[in-house]
């Protein structure tokens, strides 16, 4: 688990931060303030890449529809593939709350 490398209370506070937030609204807010445009967007892009990924899209496609490098695919692959499964928990609870919100 490569998180562990990075503990500290830095981090706990970012994250204790980050589940503070009660809605999207906030979520938006809070990040505009965190982090840069291009950072949002790569955070999403990944999170994009993953769902494809699991979805089964090809490299070309990820890359023609997300405009990912080919890195940053095999990156998030990598991390669906040996990682602590937290796109996929991600991902799921995402589409639980999509499902619910119909």
């Amino acid at each position: 688990m490569q998180i562990e490398k990075l503990r500290g209370k830095e981090l706990d506070q970012l994250f204790s931060a980050v589940l503070s937030l009660k809605d999207l609204e906030e979520c938006y807010r809070f990040f505009d303030d965190l982090c840069t445009v291009n950072e949002i967007q790569s955070l999403a892009q990944r999170l994009e890449v993953a769902r494809m990924l699991s979805d089964g899209f090809t490299y070309h496609k990820i890359e023609t529809e997300t405009g990912a490098s080919t890195a940053t695919i095999s990156r998030v692959k990598r991390c669906l593939n040996y990682g602590n499964d937290a796109y996929q928990m991600a991902l799921e609870r995402v589409q639980e709350e999509q499902s619910e919100s119909k």
